[in-house]
């Protein structure tokens, strides 16, 4: 993302007396109602799948742990492995924007008996609590109690629980705000104080160090407890719910993500400025404004997204991003989207808008199968490779929790108001009913397939106030023109300001039309390597390269199925673009009689690839595809080519020989590889995840068809006197004793399986574990595979 930096100046300018002229107000979901547009098509068949989910499956983990009995199976994968009941949450979320879009009353009834069902199980309970996590009840003690174990993936031996029970906090909340629903605001306020009950003995540090462990925005549905009910008590516990460790680096200006788990933070900083809002703290408001310029400018791709394999990768390193079939997470542009609207509402600076435009264009509406249906979690942006959507019998992953709601909300900042104007923001087909002013306004466009828009305004009596139109970051100076009833008009514009504004005294049947010239810029990734993606306007480009080898399309319920799992192609065989010109942009043309379809045939240097077209990324569905495309000038060609070649061949040839694989100290790999251990430890080193342990730690490797051989293990060669044993399937494979002795490199171990362990393995898995001698530790484990 090519998003302009902010000066760090402009994040203290709430103290200075700025943020009052120019907080801004978004409307109503049910204000704004989406015309005939890609949003509205997904908005449709999002709404589709809310409905063919069964509410009672939903419930049934939240009637189990109340005792009382399901009316229906739970279903699988995530919510019956340990995050049991947090597709609940998103669910009635879910519901929630969906009905104040649409206004479907089957919507409403869902919620309503959502709710009902939520309401028998809190009572039951007796405490205020309601939550699906498997033998929560005892757990909960323990942690009341002040006996925690906290990891950054478990609580107490549980799958992240405060994670899990944050999506239904954040459903009741929802329910109330966007339906009314009384009910539902009642067992906010009683979950919320079940929350002050269990945590009013825990010291501060017993609460960071609870913290280390994923707890969603539970900071953030705090604060707005606070705000509902005008009661302090749920704004300090707002605060003891911010996690320091993350706050004290952003407070200071220190960019200290790299290596995190990329979705457990920004829930965080979302906590951060919504307890800056409600409590008047600008220095938390700034620590967020901080985190969101660090992300946006040196994290993110063309697309909006952001992580590998669910982790801050190095800002100067983004191979592992071209590398990786674990490319950006939904999950992560979903909350970078709620950030980016927090922060915009306050500041109204045109970066965070533009990033929303970018976000929801490029990540969040491609992120659906537009016919179909069905959610994608990662995006990869490693060239000709491909994306994996879920289908609602069987996959619970986050990213359908979060996918749920992100196709019901796509009013949310088309428009924005304050005491007196109006603001336009996107270009995307509408109506909005200001009924407060007497105001409708009608968007017509077929935006971005046509640069401009028309605002048709409707008012009860004529009146006079600013109509503000988003001036965005891609048109050039002077490009956008504004005609009221055909005529061209004097639109004033404040520098630095993110919008032109005409303000006059308006009656009904005026018309506002709107030019938008959108130019094709080349975007290089933020490390400045020699990869690029086109943008034309806000619209991310990409070219469909083959429909081979798709395996799992439409995933199953296995752990894994979340994941494009079929082969990689090779990069060195990926298409390259050749050009002497330094605005390569220029080498991409138009494609007559084809709206928003390009060429880039003078560039490619394959002739295979020469005839790919670039679209919209939006529309690129069921293939392999190109979004960065490698740059090379024709002098350097072949020596560029050769270098991938051998860089190429080595990966490739290990990605064959691999079997199974689980990086140790990444959540989703260890999650799904069904991690255990006792006195572990996880972290980051030199851009690497390790864990080790005083005790012990295992993963259960999938050997398929019983192909894998032999096990290979990756450690550091400066620790030392570290001593410990490897078991496979509880049989000893090998004794290990770190001393030191290979230096400040990594290195690799292989260790050859046994035919009878191999054999013998119960359903073909094979448990590895690592167990440490005692008053020594095993690890750091830096990487274990299964290889043939």
């Amino acid at each position: 993302m090519n998003i302009k930096p902010f000066l760090f100046i402009l994040l203290l300018l709430p103290v200075m007396g700025f943020a009052q002229e120019s907080k801004l107000e978004a409307f109503p979901l049910a204000a704004v109602q989406l015309q005939d547009s890609p949003f509205r098509q997904a908005q449709q068949t999002d709404m589709q799948y809310i409905l063919a989910l069964d509410p009672d499956r939903l419930l049934a983990p939240y009637l189990r742990e109340a005792g009382i009995k399901p009316k229906a199976e739970s279903y699988g994968n995530w919510e019956n492995t340990g995050l049991d009941g947090h597709t609940g949450g998103h669910y009635l979320t879910a519901l929630s924007l969906m009905y104040a879009a649409t206004e479907n009353k089957e919507l409403l009834q869902r919620l309503n008996y959502m709710v009902d069902q939520l309401e028998a199980c809190q009572q039951k309970n007796g405490n205020g609590y309601i939550g699906g996590v498997p033998g929560g009840e005892a757990m909960w003690q323990n942690i009341a109690k002040g006996n925690i174990d906290a990891e950054t993936f478990s609580l107490n031996d549980k799958w992240v629980p405060w994670y899990n029970i944050h999506k239904l906090y954040a459903g009741l909340r929802d329910a109330y705000l966007f339906t009314g629903n009384e009910k539902a605001k009642d067992m906010l306020v009683k979950l919320s104080d079940w929350s002050l009950d269990l945590t009013k003995n825990l010291t501060d540090a017993q609460m960071q160090d609870m913290l280390r462990s994923e707890h969603g925005g539970m900071n953030e549905v705090f604060a707005d407890v606070a705000e509902i009910t005008g009661d302090k008590k749920y704004l300090e516990l707002a605060r003891r719910f911010s996690h320091r460790a993350i706050l004290d680096p952003l407070l200071a200006g220190k960019d200290e993500l790299t290596g995190m788990h990329a979705n457990t933070q920004i829930p965080k900083v979302i906590g951060y400025k919504r307890v800056a809002e409600v409590g008047g703290d600008p220095a938390w408001a700034g620590a967020a404004g901080f985190f969101w310029n660090t992300v946006i400018n040196d994290r993110t791709v063309s697309i909006g997204g952001n992580s590998v394999r669910e982790h801050f990768h190095p800002t100067n390193d983004f191979s592992p991003m071209l590398e990786s079939r674990e490319g950006p997470e939904t999950c992560n542009t979903y909350n970078m989207l709620k950030l980016s609207k927090q922060l915009y509402l306050t500041e109204a600076s045109a970066e965070y808008i533009d990033y929303y435009e970018r976000g929801l264009y490029n990540h969040i509406l491609s992120s659906q199968h537009p016919t179909r249906g069905g959610f994608v979690y990662f995006t990869p942006m490693r060239p000709r490779h491909y994306r994996v959507y879920s289908k609602p019998e069987d996959a619970f992953w986050c990213c359908v929790g979060s996918g749920l709601e992100n196709h019901g909300k796509y009013g949310e900042l088309i428009y924005a108001h304050n005491e007196k104007d109006l603001f336009v923001n996107l270009f995307i087909p509408s109506t909005l009913d200001w009924k407060e002013r007497g105001i409708t306004l009608t968007q017509s466009t077929n935006f971005p397939y046509e640069e401009a828009t028309a605002l048709k305004l409707s008012l009860k009596k004529p009146q006079k106030f600013a109509l503000n139109i988003r001036k965005p970051g891609w048109i050039q100076e002077g490009g956008l023109q504004v005609l009221v009833n055909n005529k061209r008009v004097k639109a004033t514009t404040t520098p630095g300001s993110a919008y032109v504004t005409v303000a006059r005294k308006w009656k009904s049947g005026d018309v506002v039309t709107v030019s938008l010239p959108m130019e094709t810029k080349a975007e290089y990734l933020p490390d400045s390597s020699g990869w690029v993606s086109f943008v034309h306007g806000p619209i991310v480009l990409a070219a469909v390269t083959d429909k081979t080898d798709l395996e799992g399309l439409v995933a199953d319920g296995s752990r894994m199925g979340h994941i494009a799992n079929g082969p990689l192609y090779s990069i060195e065989e990926a298409p390259v673009l050749v050009s002497r010109d330094k605005d390569v942009a220029a080498g991409i043309t138009p494609v007559a009689g084809k709206p928003l379809t390009f060429t880039a045939a003078s560039l490619i240097a394959s002739d295979k690839y020469k005839n790919v077209e670039l679209v919209p990324f939006f529309q690129v569905h069921d293939a392999r595809y190109m979004v960065y495309w490698p740059v090379s000038t024709p002098e350097a060609l072949e020596a560029r080519q050769q270098a991938l070649r051998e860089e190429e061949s080595v990966k490739m040839l290990l990605e064959a020989s691999t079997v199974d694989r689980v990086v140790p100290g990444e959540q989703q790999p260890e999650s799904d590889h069904n991690y255990k251990g006792e006195q572990t430890e996880s972290g980051v080193f030199r851009d690497r995840h390790w864990r080790h342990a005083s005790r012990w730690f295992s993963y259960d490797l999938r050997n398929k068809n019983k192909e894998g051989r032999k096990l290979r293990v990756t450690y550091y060669g400066l620790d030392k006197d570290r001593s410990f044993d490897i078991y496979v399937n509880d049989k000893l494979l090998k004794t290990v004793q770190l001393d030191g002795a290979q230096g400040d490199t990594f290195f690799n171990v292989d260790y050859e399986l046994p035919d009878k362990v191999i054999n013998s393995a119960p359903a073909n898995v094979l448990t590895v574990k690592f167990v440490a001698h005692n008053g020594s530790v095993a690890g750091g484990i830096y990487d274990v595979r299964l290889l043939k």
